[in-house]
């Protein structure tokens, strides 16, 4: 199978952390959905990332999707999150919070380098959902005292953050600093593995 996107997206890096985590072989096509559009498009419409084609050819769109189904295919005692109940549920908010974070810090770089002028209100609303956002995961996670959220292991929501942080930190460095340090020793934790090590790309923004 192969994955699509670059890895300064959180989307794709975190998807292909979670691969190198579960031991899958996988092939990575760099595409960027500016300059490769086209070739982005013949598996996934949307023109999107990240994109999972399996060896059958069946392309799995959209990050979450494709994490379900490695949770799937590594079995429930592998799997980086629980199968149901309370600690599911915890696992998933934070990981929507960690993509919303994400999400409203590449729709800032895209405001930045895509229009001449930026929409000022535009600007402020998605900066003051992001400090929302990290002040809340700040907070929650400056009460856990186990190395990654939700205990020992790392889980998908620890790798959401840690993928949105580093984004965020590279792409607006004013709205991830030193008010953040639960969230620096997080990402810091995390980074440190060899996955994340590896699977790594310094940002680079489309020109407008």
């Amino acid at each position: 199978m192969f994955l699509i996107g670059q890895y300064d997206s959180p989307f794709v890096r975190r998807t292909a952390i979670a691969l190198r985590l579960y031991g899958l072989p996988f092939e990575h096509k760099p595409w960027s959905t500016f300059g490769d559009a086209e070739k982005v498009a013949a598996y996934n419409p949307l023109r999107r990332v990240p994109t999972l084609v399996l060896d059958d050819g069946e392309a799995l769109i959209e990050s979450s999707a494709i994490l379900d189904y490695l949770d799937e295919l590594v079995g429930p005692e592998r799997a980086m999150i629980a199968r149901s109940g309370r600690e599911r549920r915890k696992h998933l908010r934070i990981t929507a919070l960690a993509t919303g974070l994400a999400d409203k810090a590449v729709s800032l770089v895209y405001e930045r380098v895509l229009r001449k002028e930026q929409l000022k209100l535009w600007v402020e609303r998605c900066e003051a959902q992001i400090a929302g956002v990290l002040a809340v995961l700040e907070q929650e996670r400056a009460a856990v005292p186990s190395p990654y959220w939700l205990g020992d292991r790392i889980g998908h929501a620890d790798i959401a953050v840690a993928c949105a942080l580093r984004f965020t930190g590279e792409a607006h460095p004013h709205l991830f600093d030193a008010r953040y340090p639960a969230l620096k020793a997080h990402a810091a934790r995390c980074e440190a593995l060899p996955p994340f090590q590896e699977i790594v790309q310094p940002l680079a923004p489309p020109s407008g």
